[in-house]
């Protein structure tokens, strides 16, 4: 059987199995099996598979018709154009998040690209991916990146080996701010950032079979309304902020405006700003804030 004959059975088989762009999944999974490039594959479309080649094949597209997302399969997924590791152990990077990156960038090239060095804590980093991003993005910044999984960290840290940015992050097992409780008040960082979980406790159910059935539940789970994350940062962000300093969050649909309200009440931050993505989502919250005395 030639490598063209495995590729068009494969995308069939897919298919037939309600698989999302099978195509793009008989691809990748057929250079993954081959251990070439999913763009060498067209040079050898009338090749001959190999025996352990195809059976391997046969194994991957077994896991993928039983729900286990490709990025798992395949051990890797690109965001901000770096080929990041990922595994169970950690959320799957989305593409919307690359949208909290650039509003963080935008910021330290405006508001904070005089200071020789920001400090930037990063709450719940999963992957690592947005702390890496910004890592590679500018020199000049300090990364304290938290995640309550230790196994996480483990492979965020493995990410930011691969990605040249180590030396600029500091990973750090903890739930939201206890690991830092030694400095409230104090005022050590000049952004603080998060993506964390906010999906509606009831609603994970509901979720796609590839989300609930592989991906971690301790990165979904909002808690009752999806917002209990939220409540709990807005509430003591000002305490570890420099006045004048950054809070940046990503949010889900829908929870734009109830996250701004909670971050009006705390009277700590100006008129927080939300962000759509591409989709027309309200998805990133930015509040500044106040500097003692204005």
């Amino acid at each position: 059987m030639t490598v063209l004959e495995i590729l068009n059975w494969s995308t069939q088989y897919l298919k037939d199995n309600q698989t999302e762009n099978p195509g793009l999944n008989a691809e990748l999974l057929l250079a993954h099996s081959m251990n070439i490039s999913r763009e060498k594959l067209y040079i050898h479309l009338y090749d001959q598979i190999k025996d352990r080649e195809r059976e391997m094949l046969e194994r991957l597209i077994r896991r993928r018709i039983s729900g286990e997302p490709l990025q798992y399969i395949l051990g890797h997924q690109e965001f901000w154009s770096i080929d990041l590791k990922v595994d169970p152990r950690v959320l799957i990077p989305r593409p919307e998040t690359e949208l909290l990156v650039e509003q963080c960038l935008l910021i330290l090239s405006k508001t904070l690209s005089k200071k020789k060095n920001v400090i930037v804590l990063e709450i719940g980093t999963g992957s690592g991916a947005i702390a890496i991003s910004l890592a590679k993005e500018s020199k000049a910044l300090f990364i304290l990146a938290t995640d309550i999984s230790r196994d996480a960290l483990l492979l965020a840290k493995k990410n930011a080996e691969n990605a040249g940015v180590s030396s600029q992050i500091q990973f750090v097992n903890g739930d939201l701010f206890y690991p830092f409780r030694s400095l409230r008040g104090r005022g050590p960082f000049d952004l603080i950032l998060s993506n964390p979980p906010y999906i509606n406790r009831s609603e994970i159910r509901a979720l796609a079979k590839e989300v609930k059935d592989h991906e971690p539940i301790i990165a979904l789970d909002g808690g009752e309304d999806g917002l209990e994350f939220y409540r709990s940062i807005t509430q003591q962000a000002h305490f570890y902020l420099k006045d004048g300093g950054w809070l940046l969050l990503e949010v889900g649909k829908d929870q734009g405006s109830k996250v701004s309200e909670m971050i009006k009440k705390s009277r700590h931050f100006k008129a927080p700003e939300l962000i759509k993505d591409l989709s027309g989502i309200e998805r990133v919250i930015k509040a500044r804030k106040v500097e003692r005395g204005k």
